[in-house]
């Protein structure tokens, strides 16, 4: 992930002007991450460290999803469309 895709992700799904910190913004950023490291992972099937990172990673933006739901479930539905996380 590129620094101005991360720019472009953080000010797509950014509540207000100057916003990085909302859950929507982390869950995106977080999203974008897991799945370059994910492709990453596909290649190098042995690679345990980025692994570890990957399942951290997964953690927390499951429980940054879990808070929105708990706070607002209709941002939670609008940013698990607009992501694609769930099937």
């Amino acid at each position: 992930m590129s620094i101005e895709n991360k720019e472009e992700i953080i000010n797509k799904f950014a509540i207000h002007e100057g916003d990085t910190g909302s859950p929507e913004v982390q869950v995106a950023v977080l999203t974008a991450r897991i799945n370059s490291l994910g492709d990453h992972m596909n290649v190098h099937t042995k690679d345990f460290h980025s692994r570890r990172g990957l399942l951290a990673m997964v953690s927390k933006r499951r429980k940054l999803l879990d808070y929105l739901k708990k706070i607002n479930n209709e941002r939670y539905s609008n940013l698990i469309k607009v992501l694609g996380l769930r099937r």
